[in-house]
């Protein structure tokens, strides 16, 4: 029989034990983070705990790889479908979210494994985010019709302001351009210095990082099949019928690729073979984007391979039972 994690004495004050373990699954979009996870919760009793900032959506299921109930093989999974559609999900309503899951987790005796690529999410559930300003919608509404008119203006803007910031975020990630000029305006302090603030950092647990870095082509290769077949398996009908529920072509998950592509498809913009080509391409360069945010994640094991290669998963397992061991 498989080992399994012994239980952890209970907590006091509502808190778990401390240092109890945390495994974290992380790489590029594609790379087999959930099959992996999947093999950690099954090996080690553990629960999943969604890390996916698009998974986190009602009814976005093709489009974000979201696995169905009965492939989750009766591993419980959390975080998943608990937000409609049109509602904001920052990473600090993440972090917050996802702090009582993991210490009720931990309270039970059971090994909570984070599975997900959405690298702004892990790190605002572990390091804490700095106390900066509220949403300003005014602001915001501003910067994202300015850089409508002026495709690059944000970045160029964000440069001029916050030259650090700006090295760090990419031209092209809207949300991340906006906020950090929205903290720039309103603090009149740049990024970084805003960060010098203090975190809220994760207490009580002690971090295995575990990442996943396949073969660059190879990888590639499988984001293509995988939108080939997510369009075979009906991800235009799935955005149908979403608009059919009421929501705004406009909204945030409809910006993520794959699914941008099929409402410009649904609305004449772009053919179907365009569709398909612009999705595998901007995937394409989202994964390289993920990489390389992780690869600037500290304390991060990486193994080379898929999360479903025989191979990695027996290195993966060797090395989280290690983990576990060091408690004592």
């Amino acid at each position: 029989m498989p080992p399994t994690q012994k239980p952890l004495p209970p907590g006091g004050e509502g808190r778990p034990p401390a240092a109890a373990p945390l495994v974290a699954v992380v790489g590029p979009t594609g790379s087999g983070k959930s099959e992996l996870g999947l093999r950690v919760a099954e090996e080690f009793s553990g629960e999943i705990v969604n890390c996916d900032s698009l998974q986190i959506y009602r009814y976005f299921d093709l489009g974000t790889a979201k696995l169905k109930a009965e492939e989750r093989r009766g591993i419980p999974h959390h975080l998943l479908d608990v937000r409609e559609p049109d509602q904001v999900f920052t990473a600090g309503e993440y972090a917050a979210s996802a702090r009582p899951v993991l210490r009720d987790i931990a309270r039970r005796g059971r090994l909570p494994v984070l599975a997900g690529g959405t690298g702004f999410y892990l790190r605002a559930l572990l390091e804490g985010l700095f106390p900066g300003p509220g949403r300003d919608e005014a602001l915001r509404a501003r910067l994202a019709a300015r850089e409508q008119r002026r495709p690059g203006s944000l970045h160029r803007l964000l440069t001029r302001f916050d030259p650090q910031a700006a090295r760090r975020i990419h031209a092209h990630d809207g949300p991340k351009l906006i906020r950090a000029l929205e903290i720039r305006l309103v603090t009149r302090r740049p990024l970084s210095e805003c960060f010098q603030a203090g975190r809220d950092r994760l207490e009580g647990f002690r971090v295995l990082k575990i990442g996943l870095s396949p073969d660059r082509q190879a990888l590639y290769r499988r984001l293509e099949l995988r939108l080939d077949r997510m369009f075979e398996a009906g991800l235009v009908e799935e955005v149908k019928r979403i608009l059919a529920l009421g929501y705004s072509p406009e909204i945030k998950p409809f910006e993520s690729h794959g699914y941008r592509q099929a409402v410009q498809w649904l609305r004449g913009e772009l053919t179907l073979q365009e569709a398909l080509l612009y999705a595998k391409r901007n995937t394409r360069r989202y994964a390289k984007r993920q990489l390389t945010w992780f690869r600037h994640e500290p304390g991060v094991e990486w193994f080379s391979g898929f999360g479903d290669d025989p191979g990695v998963q027996r290195a993966v397992l060797e090395r989280v039972r290690r983990f576990l061991d060091e408690r004592g």
